[in-house]
């Protein structure tokens, strides 16, 4: 079994070591890196290369922001996870912006945490649905796309993608279209390589600031 290779950055030890050993005693996971601060965040990920790395928002030197931010450039398929205790609209508006899949706090049950580092491996969103909308929202009204760069995609892509922002799994999306999951499957890493982005999170961030979404799109109603 390939497992899911995972880097810990976390300025606090007890929460370093307590998250590893949660994670490795999954069958299907493996802490292959902790760091301590951001700057040594930053150059474990670009030596190690893992598949999945969880940051604290606050620690020295670097930020889960800018960290998130750094290795997103240059490894843009990279899931970011944030495991923080700040629950505050200003830190998800801006991880969202940098790249950041997901955003926990610090007070999730374990199994929950386990959860979300497969979802986030497998590209889905961690964000419940009505979080991820404001977000989004805020951001279409505060920033414009500097990149105007034209971004195509076919109607069953765009179809996929809207039932994704609409928060269904890759097997309701499979039902709701009568395509297969492997098809779905398809149709999302078709997605993410055309944005340049490594989660449905940031694929919608990025549709709805080019134009792709509407805001109607993101309604579940």
């Amino acid at each position: 079994m390939n497992k899911i290779r995972i880097v810990i950055a976390d300025d606090h030890a007890v929460v370093r070591e307590g998250t590893r050993v949660l994670l490795d005693r999954e069958e299907d996971m493996q802490v292959i890196g902790e760091a301590s601060e951001g700057e040594e965040a930053v150059r474990i990920i670009e030596q190690l290369k893992p598949d999945v790395v969880i940051l604290d928002i606050s620690m020295p030197k670097l930020s889960g922001i800018e960290v998130t931010k750094k290795v997103k450039k240059t490894q843009p398929s990279l899931s970011v996870l944030i495991l923080t205790a700040y629950d505050n609209d200003e830190y998800i508006f801006a991880l969202l912006e940098a790249g950041a899949a997901g955003y926990l706090l610090k007070d999730m049950l374990a199994g929950e945490i386990v959860d979300a580092v497969r979802l986030v491996f497998s590209g889905e969103s961690v964000l419940h649905p009505a979080v991820a909308r404001k977000v989004i929202q805020r951001a279409v009204f505060s920033s414009a796309v500097d990149d105007k760069e034209d971004i195509e995609l076919s109607e069953r892509e765009i179809e996929v993608l809207k039932l994704a922002a609409k928060g269904l799994s890759n097997k309701d999306i499979s039902d709701e279209l009568c395509i297969s999951i492997r098809t779905v499957q398809g149709h999302i890493n078709k997605i993410f390589h055309r944005l340049g982005v490594g989660s449905r999170t940031e694929a919608i961030f990025q549709s709805v600031k080019r134009g792709l979404l509407s805001f109607d799109d993101l309604s579940d109603e």
